[in-house]
């Protein structure tokens, strides 16, 4: 299939994802977290002001934040780090503490966690 110059994908940036740093074996997560009733501007505009943060930080090798376009409120996190210890740092992160302390007011329930292995990669 043949795109217009409109629909190409964008040329890789060296600020994106960094494919080529993640290990075989890597720590991967997807997360999801429900809003409450009326609350999914809020909770969507706390958690925009982190990606920046998490994207920012060296260890930290894909980060995506995500809403469900037919449940409006129902966010997904993609991440990746390359261990495990690598994710339990950036939880513990300040921004992220901060971000979790909220979440009574703005989720329902806690953060659903999947922990996953990045498999058959190979670093890019």
């Amino acid at each position: 299939m043949l795109y217009s110059a409109a629909r190409r994908p964008p040329p890789h940036r060296s600020d994106g994802v960094r494919y080529r740093a993640i290990p075989d074996g890597a720590y991967s997560v997807v997360a999801e977290v429900r809003a409450k009733p009326s609350k999914e501007r809020a909770l969507r505009e706390a958690t925009l002001s982190l990606v920046a943060l998490v994207r920012s930080d060296p260890k930290n090798l894909v980060y995506f934040f995500q809403e469900d376009r037919e449940t409006p409120g129902r966010f997904i996190f993609y991440e990746i780090f390359a261990t495990r210890d690598d994710f339990e740092a950036h939880n513990a992160m300040p921004y992220v503490q901060q971000w979790f302390g909220r979440l009574p007011e703005l989720a329902e329930g806690g953060v659903v966690v999947r922990r996953l292995e990045i498999l058959g990669h190979g670093g890019g």
